[in-house]
């Protein structure tokens, strides 16, 4: 008998008590009522699309948003039996909830989630200062943060994530430091730390002339203030934005990174399965009626998916095998002689430094493997 083959499954969840001044990921506040709608479509999106996934065994469950969270005890433990009914879903599967602080207080339905099979939480604390969660849009302050971890430990999750962004409006160094520190007051298992991206379009965006937004210089010095300070905490960086405790990286991510098969559900989910690469629009109304179209779909030829390997692989701090990498020996050794690059145990990986170079390096990198 043939060995399943892993795959990773994405729930997307577009629900959103108000949306955020930085936000371009496909989620809508104030709709509420259509959540029974929306769930009823994902249940029968997940059941049609099961049966093409026999020879699979999934292996990581993530509830993305949006805020996951908000969508409600009952209709997420729904959704994640629905789930383990038609996937043959490994009996010690990642299975993650996002959630923003405000709406993971319940103690009672945190542990409803665990009983459930929901065993890992991502947490959006993006900050914890009230005034720069106030000057983003977010709806939650740092006290809500602490009682959620509290309600998150208490109702038995033992692998839980913390989202901080750094390079806010009016962000100071000292300020960035501060936060990282509080975060790891707060006892997680993992980290992620992104640079605010102000997308067009957004009301960020809109106000831009207004805002006292660190400079580049500033926000890589507050990239390397993570690293340092994280390491010296006992987190290991994994991948250019996430630290995690000695074997809790996000197994769900790291399929995205190592390119892993895995499927996605929800308007604006994102699948590469079967050697394609589909999106579903971003269209509640269209999803609900069961008429949402694809957004994209192409298959990605060899030469694709290698110059990906590249890219991805040298986001990650282990980095890639001097054999995937021969070819481009002369651009490597000459970003470590800057210190820009490392060579240990036969693999090429990125220092510190040369990640906030990175896009320029892997370019390089690809051009010179003919990709």
């Amino acid at each position: 008998m043939d060995t399943p083959r892993p795959l990773g499954l994405y729930i997307h969840i577009p629900f959103c008590r108000s949306k955020c001044a930085y936000c371009d990921f496909y989620s809508l506040a104030g709709s509420e009522e259509r959540m029974d709608a929306y769930v009823f479509a994902l249940t029968n999106a997940i059941r049609t699309a099961a049966p093409l996934a026999k020879d699979y065994r999934a292996d990581t469950v993530y509830f993305g948003g949006g805020t996951p969270s908000l969508l409600g005890t009952r209709r997420l433990a729904a959704l994640l039996e629905t789930v383990a009914d038609g996937f043959d879903l490994d009996g010690g599967a990642e299975i993650t909830l996002e959630a923003n602080p405000e709406s993971a207080r319940g103690v009672e339905g945190l542990r409803t989630l665990r009983r459930a099979g929901f065993n890992r939480v991502s947490l959006g604390m993006q900050s914890a200062d009230d005034a720069e969660l106030r000057r983003i849009g977010r709806v939650h302050c740092a006290r809500d943060t602490a009682e959620a971890v509290d309600s998150i430990r208490r109702a038995g999750f033992e692998n839980l994530s913390l989202d901080l962004i750094y390079g806010l409006p009016s962000q100071t160094r000292r300020r960035w430091l501060d936060n990282l520190r509080a975060a790891v007051a707060l006892a997680p298992e993992h980290i992620s730390c992104y640079a605010l991206k102000i997308e067009p379009g957004t009301p960020l965006a809109a106000s831009m002339d207004t805002l006292d937004v660190p400079d580049g210089d500033t926000q890589a010095d507050m990239y390397l203030d993570a690293v340092g300070l994280l390491a010296a905490e006992g987190f290991e960086q994994y991948e250019i934005s996430n630290f995690a405790r000695s074997g809790r990286c996000s197994e769900h991510n790291l399929k995205y990174w190592t390119l892993g098969e895995y499927l996605g559900f929800g308007p604006g989910a994102h699948s590469d399965f079967g050697a394609r690469r589909f999106a579903a629009a971003r269209d509640l109304d269209a999803f609900i009626r069961g008429a949402a179209a694809l957004s994209e779909d192409a298959e990605i030829s060899p030469r694709e998916r290698e110059a990906e390997r590249v890219m991805l692989g040298l986001r990650l701090a282990r980095g890639l095998p001097e054999s995937v990498l021969a070819g481009a020996e002369r651009v490597l050794e000459g970003c470590a002689a800057h210190g820009l690059a490392r060579l240990e145990g036969g693999y090429w990986s990125l220092t510190p430094q040369g990640m906030l170079v990175s896009n320029e390096i892997i370019l390089r990198v690809q051009e010179a493997l003919g990709l």
